[in-house]
């Protein structure tokens, strides 16, 4: 979700970005000035894309942070489970090694 989100927000960024330009560029000013509103412009929405950027960066090590924290429950369980299976087969070995159990068979 947070992927598409960003894909979305990174194209709207990228569109506004466009419109400012050529707006800037076909609007009657001087030269000079209408470089000056398009750096302007351009470091505005330079700034936004960096801020993007961070922002799914974060998103980025908060998953990762999630699918580690969700990885090590599986493996905690599966040591659980484990560990208990092997109790169950030593005490199978044993009930085995029992006499009793071999008296009762003959």
């Amino acid at each position: 979700m947070a992927k598409n989100s960003g894909n979305t927000l990174l194209g709207f960024v990228a569109g506004a970005a466009a419109g400012a330009l050529l707006g800037v560029l076909f609007a009657p000013d001087k030269g000079k000035n209408t470089r000056e509103r398009l750096t302007f412009k351009l470091d505005k929405y330079r700034e936004e894309l960096e801020d993007l950027v961070e922002d799914l960066m974060e998103e980025r090590k908060e998953a990762v942070t999630a699918a580690k924290s969700e990885g090590q429950k599986v493996i905690d369980e599966a040591i659980k489970h484990a560990e208990e299976l092997m109790g169950e087969v030593d005490a199978l070995k044993e009930r085995i090694a029992t006499p009793e159990l071999e008296e009762e068979e003959d």
